[in-house]
């Protein structure tokens, strides 16, 4: 294989990542501005979310040898309960209850929690967006409490990074993204080598 056709590759497989990474930067920029009104598209997100780990994790089950039909109800039933119970909290009138900026952190917190635990069973990528996702909640949920950002901001020396939560949530979501392409990339090597065994 020719290394244009390698590198279109590997940009074909991190395409999910970019799209969900991009995705949730541009919800949580919205989200600052009005923590309520974007309820309905991270109820979207939510979906997207299971399709992208559903397609992403193929790779993960065929170079650990295991059972694609396991996968698939493994997937099924993990993302299935978390969209099961935010439509029980639509039916039963709980988001209304909680009124939509409570109910959209409630939703952020369930969808960062399913990914971190997807990422430790099903598709070790998703931790890392999981991690991002439940840092970034907490920012929305207690936007006096920046502090968390500012270890983040000397590490990465950004001065000043409380002032700053919008770029450091973009810095934070290029790390994780990075993190898990790096994932990505040993996962197609032990997949090149298990063919060339084969």
């Amino acid at each position: 294989m020719s290394k244009s056709a390698k590198q279109g590759s590997l940009l074909v497989a991190l395409l999910p990542s970019m799209i969900l990474y991009v995705g949730a930067i541009i919800l949580l920029a919205l989200t600052r501005e009005n923590l309520g009104g974007t309820v309905h598209y991270w109820e979207i997100f939510v979906a997207v979310v299971a399709v992208i780990s559903l397609v992403s994790g193929w790779g993960q089950t065929y170079a650990a040898n295991r059972s694609y039909l396991m996968y698939l109800v493994k997937q099924f039933i993990h993302w299935g309960l978390l969209i099961g119970v935010l439509w029980m909290f639509q039916t039963q009138g709980i988001s209304s209850a909680l009124g939509d900026p409570k109910y959209t952190l409630v939703l952020l917190y369930l969808l960062s929690l399913s990914a971190i635990v997807a990422g430790l069973y099903i598709d070790f990528k998703a931790l890392f967006f999981g991690a991002f996702m439940g840092i970034c909640t907490y920012l929305l949920a207690a936007p006096a409490n920046v502090s968390i950002l500012e270890p983040i901001g000397k590490t990465l020396r950004i001065a000043d990074p409380q002032t700053k939560p919008l770029t450091m949530i973009i810095v934070m979501g290029v790390i994780a993204f990075v993190a898990g392409a790096l994932v990505l990339i040993g996962l197609r090597g032990s997949i090149m080598a298990k063919r060339s065994r084969a």
